[in-house]
């Protein structure tokens, strides 16, 4: 039997939150050092799979299946396509800079109250979600991946609520009345999703008899399985449902800047970069695979919602005060545009979409986890309160820069060119939506240089007038981020050499063809 490597690489985070959480209370640093190891090592097997996994090879690779509820078709099952692939390999690769960015998020003599907070408990925590997630890209099981897509609600609930940020402009007591408000909203908005979605889960049993997504695609392939017209939409939108909160689109998408502006920096990346990518991942390969008639019904509405998300989302941006809601609403933006080129079912911009999860992953935690080394020294969330920064610190203004740079999809960084697979893809299938979106590009500019001139330009405030520039751990956060950016806005290759073949798979499910460029045949 050869070696489990998907279960190793989601097991070892797990294995680790255990062990991080029963150092003894007097040991935070060492709890620290050992969750930071922890993760590493599972970047290390994040790659090795990265690796072994053939592009060219089966849809499925990597696969593990054991029998384990057997009296209802359960099954442990995983398995990695090119897209899932990719993911677990984000995720294992942005876990580590969570931790070192959150290095004193929850040290007692950091936070100012004399309440002991749990460090243990906070990198444990973090340890979990990574383990959860990485199961929830790997999962060929219906019911395996919806245990951990609900699970992982449960420590991101107590990240939010009991680890929220410390530069609040309320007192103590209106903060954490904040933050348990930000962390009950986003657990209640998910698990409602999420209930919908069981019960959807549950009627895809009755009709196909088990839970292998594998097994139903191929026997709806076959012929041997059919389903109702009215059964399928019905099913598609119980999972779609649940995909969209998670995303999160319009207008389910209100938890997102509450819980990131009261979060930590690090945790706010942990929401965005890691856990909302679970909801568009779904979408590929649950929503397109198991429903592709449904996917295709509902395909002209959820194309009105993502660019209502692409323009909402951007607009709001631009009238935001906090930094920290700024950069929510501008990923509940950039979601949109993320759905839009899965829906617009074209392979350019179901591969941008793909790239797009990747690239938002690593442009969003640069940007957001400089913010958050920005705001720890001033202690504030409010953008009038900056001012100058840029001649006192320079390396932080620099880095915020490019951050914000990749986040209204600068040529040369890499969210440009997943930005702009999206709208060739859509402006190939539906024209009037791509020229609608491409409105979003203008409005992130917009956002994105009026937060930099008002925080890093001008006079320098007095309150910022002695803040130190970035420290080397704070560096060691930032520098591989922004190399990332610069590399793969350059030579995107080696992701979508990966990610094209499952694209091309799962446009063959929906059976859709790229349409024929409409020009006049030389003669």
């Amino acid at each position: 039997m050869s070696f489990p490597l998907l279960t190793a690489t989601a097991a070892l985070p797990a294995i680790g939150a255990i062990a991080t959480a029963a150092v003894p209370a007097a040991q935070r640093v060492a709890a620290k050092w050992l969750a930071l190891l922890v993760s590493l090592a599972t970047l290390v097997l994040a790659a090795i799979v990265l690796v072994r996994f053939d592009p060219g090879g089966d849809r499925y690779q990597l696969t593990e299946s054991h029998a384990w509820i057997k009296d209802f078709g359960v099954r442990y099952e995983l398995g990695v396509d090119g897209i899932g692939v990719a993911l677990v390999a984000l995720t294992a690769l942005l876990i580590p800079f969570v931790i070192l960015a959150g290095w004193h998020d929850a040290d007692p003599q950091e936070t100012g109250n004399s309440r002991w907070r749990p460090t243990q408990g906070f990198f444990a925590l973090i340890l979990a979600v990574e383990a959860m997630v990485i199961l929830s890209f790997e999962a060929t099981d219906v019911f395996l991946f919806y245990i951990f897509f609900e699970a992982m609600l449960i420590p991101m609930y107590f990240l939010i609520g009991g680890f929220g940020d410390r530069a609040h402009e309320h007192g103590d007591d209106a903060a954490a009345t904040q933050r348990s408000y930000a962390a009950v909203k986003f657990l209640l908005y998910n698990l409602v999703g999420g209930l919908i979605m069981l019960a959807a889960v549950i009627g895809l049993y009755v009709v196909a008899g088990n839970f292998s997504l594998q097994e139903i695609v191929q026997a709806r392939a076959s012929g041997s399985l059919h389903m109702a017209t009215s059964t399928e939409r019905w099913l598609f939108l119980g999972f779609f449902f649940a995909f969209a909160v998670k995303a999160p689109l319009w207008p389910l998408h209100t938890w997102l800047p509450n819980a990131m502006g009261e979060a930590t920096a690090p945790v706010a990346v942990l929401i965005t970069a890691v856990v909302d990518k679970v909801g568009t991942f779904a979408m590929l390969r649950f929503c397109l695979q198991l429903f592709p008639e449904a996917s295709k019904w509902a395909t002209p509405v959820i194309l009105v919602l993502a660019l209502i998300s692409i323009i909402y989302g951007a607009l709001l941006a631009v009238g935001q005060r906090d930094i920290k809601r700024l950069v929510a609403y501008a990923s509940i933006s950039h979601f949109g545009f993320i759905i839009l080129g899965i829906f617009a079912m074209t392979s350019q911009g179901q591969s941008g979409a793909t790239l797009y999860m990747v690239n938002h992953g690593i442009s969003t935690a640069a940007l957001m986890l400089v913010a958050g080394f920005l705001i720890s020294r001033r202690g504030s969330r409010l953008i009038a309160d900056y001012g100058g920064v840029q001649k006192v610190a320079p390396v932080l203004a620099g880095t915020f820069l490019i951050g914000g740079l990749a986040t209204l999809s600068l040529p040369g960084l890499a969210p440009f060119v997943s930005e702009f697979l999206v709208l060739v893809g859509a402006f190939e299938r539906y024209p009037a939506v791509g020229i609608v979106a491409t409105f979003g590009i203008v409005l992130a500019a917009l956002y994105t240089l009026v937060l930099y001139q008002r925080t890093m330009t001008g006079p320098v405030k007095a309150e910022v007038a002695e803040m130190p520039d970035l420290r080397v751990r704070e560096l060691l956060v930032v520098a591989p981020l922004i190399a990332l950016l610069i590399f793969l806005g350059v030579y995107p290759k080696p992701v979508t050499d990966i990610v094209n073949p499952a694209v091309q798979q799962t446009m063959s499910d929906v059976h859709k063809t790229d349409p024929k460029p409409e020009v006049e045949a030389a003669k």
